[in-house]
């Protein structure tokens, strides 16, 4: 796993063989070193295939994330139907569209929403 820091948010990549030992060390990590952060999961780069029902390994995470540090949960994968998700799971093609997402998430955190 390779954290890489931009502001306020943490970009994290898999070096793991699988995408069950990536959610493995991710859960292991997230107390000690991620809770503070937005969190950008970029699959983009994987070497593994990532399926939509791979993606729900990060659901408990996410949903803890998003509602108990009040941060940002973003996976980034190419070929997913992104309309197979419901809102507890945000998923993009990009990290461009991904730091776009958080900075809106920023905005609205900001003014109370």
């Amino acid at each position: 796993m390779k954290v890489k820091e931009k502001g306020h948010t943490l970009i994290i990549t898999s070096n793991e063989a699988t995408l069950s030992e990536f959610v493995e060390k991710l859960e292991q990590q997230y107390e000690s070193n991620l809770v503070g952060a937005n969190l950008v999961i970029d699959l983009i780069t994987a070497s593994f295939v990532v399926t939509e029902e791979d993606i729900e390994q990060f659901e408990n995470l996410a949903v803890k994330h998003i509602e108990e540090a009040n941060r940002s949960f973003v996976i980034v994968v190419e070929s997913i139907d992104f309309n197979e998700f419901d809102g507890d799971m945000i998923i993009v093609p990009t990290l461009l569209e991904a730091h776009d997402l958080i900075e809106m998430d920023e905005i609205q955190r900001d003014l109370g929403f």
